[in-house]
């Protein structure tokens, strides 16, 4: 741990901007949290539509709205390999994260015969959880790969040294 007054080590200057990256995501995804939970709730319980369609309409706003902010806020120092590139990769993940979230949705209501928007709600709530967890993961791998170059500004760590 660093002194006051002392730079911070190398392993803190590497955790940083990781830091800065899995907060930006949160604040993101809590946005897109809330729009989906809402949008779902005000389509299944207020407007009367169909829970699986709920979701669908929900999952589809929030998820244009995380694209958005993930790129210009969230990982928005990591390499930019093209706007239809990530736009594409990122809905094929998210396409992939939405079935998921639509088959929990869709055993709860229908296999289990659940109705009641509270625990369509909590099987809404875990579908985003583990959806969550997936996008982070493939975010950084692939739509927002890390750059071999650093940003302007900042300086890079020698790979064999770890010195600058």
């Amino acid at each position: 741990m660093a002194q006051p007054g002392m730079p911070p080590s190398s392993a803190g200057r590497r955790r940083l901007p990781l830091l800065r990256e899995l907060g930006a995501f949160g604040v993101v995804g809590g946005v897109c949290f809330v729009v989906d939970l809402t949008l779902f709730q005000l389509l299944y319980a207020v407007v009367g539509a169909g829970a699986v369609t709920s979701k669908l309409v929900a999952s589809l706003v929030a998820t244009t709205l995380a694209f958005l902010g993930h790129r210009s806020w969230s990982f928005a120092r990591r390499r930019r390999t093209g706007l239809r590139r990530q736009y594409s990769l990122f809905l094929l993940i998210n396409g992939g994260t939405l079935l998921l979230s639509l088959g929990i949705v869709a055993f709860v209501r229908y296999p289990l015969g659940q109705e009641s928007p509270l625990v369509l709600q909590a099987a809404n709530v875990a579908a985003i959880a583990v959806g969550t967890a997936l996008r982070w993961l493939t975010y950084r791998l692939w739509v927002f790969p890390a750059r071999t170059t650093p940003v302007a500004g900042e300086r890079a760590l020698a790979p064999a040294s770890g010195q600058l």
